[in-house]
């Protein structure tokens, strides 16, 4: 009976994690239509906590607010300390805090539409929850998931978790500028990340000496140029 009994609840697990990704899917793809028919250009930030998502955002914010109207979704499962960092930058900001959940889901997002300038928008930002492995299969709707990875968290990040990397169109390689003073093999980490993905744009970053930015920059502007074009 027991047996049965594990067996019954499994099954209900696994039948109501359907349900709820398939929700998600569906709040997604009206996500998705909503962007496209704006023309915003929407992209989804994933990483580990402290890769140093919200330093280098709030730099790009600085660099092209003058070229384009962004907007950005803060998720985070407490404080409004990073979106209070983005507000600083004259850039429209929602705070979503998830509390106990360790992503962003498609219906949060939704929300956030309504407390941002969508009619006036060129580029919307999403800087999900720091985790590797939650956000990785969750759509929102953006237009591509982008990976960043601190060069402090070790060569193989890529195949450790390799549903991120393999989603990603890029992989933003950020604290470069700590690459002397550490013990990091980084033809090894692209060999990685290219074994998971042999597509994926590999770009060097550093906020601090602002190395590779503008190669980041210009791969937004590129973006976004496209999404107008579409």
């Amino acid at each position: 009976m027991a047996q049965k009994e594990t067996g019954s609840e499994e099954i209900k697990v696994i039948t109501l994690e359907k349900k709820v990704q398939a929700k998600n899917e569906e709040i997604a793809a009206a996500n998705r239509e909503r962007l496209n028919q704006l023309g915003i250009l929407t992209l989804n930030l994933v990483s580990s906590p402290g890769a140093g998502k919200t330093t280098l955002l709030v730099e790009t914010l600085e660099k092209l607010k003058n070229e384009y109207r962004c907007g950005v979704i803060e998720g985070d499962q407490q404080t409004s300390n990073d979106a209070e960092r983005i507000a600083r930058t004259g850039v429209p900001v929602v705070q979503i805090n998830t509390h106990q959940s360790c992503h962003l889901n498609a219906q949060q997002v939704q929300q956030a539409f309504d407390q941002l300038p969508m009619e006036n928008l060129d580029l919307l930002i999403i800087e999900n929850v720091g985790n590797l492995i939650c956000p990785a299969g969750m759509d929102l709707g953006e237009d591509e998931k982008v990976a960043l990875m601190s060069i402090t968290e070790g060569e193989d990040k890529p195949v450790k978790y390799p549903l991120v990397f393999s989603l990603a169109h890029v992989l933003v390689l950020t604290k470069m500028d700590l690459l002397p003073h550490l013990r990091f093999d980084l033809d090894q980490c692209k060999g990685y990340a290219l074994q998971v993905n042999p597509d994926l744009l590999i770009l060097e970053t550093s906020s601090f000496d602002h190395r590779g930015l503008e190669d980041w920059l210009n791969f937004l502007r590129k973006r976004v140029q496209e999404k107008r074009s579409a």
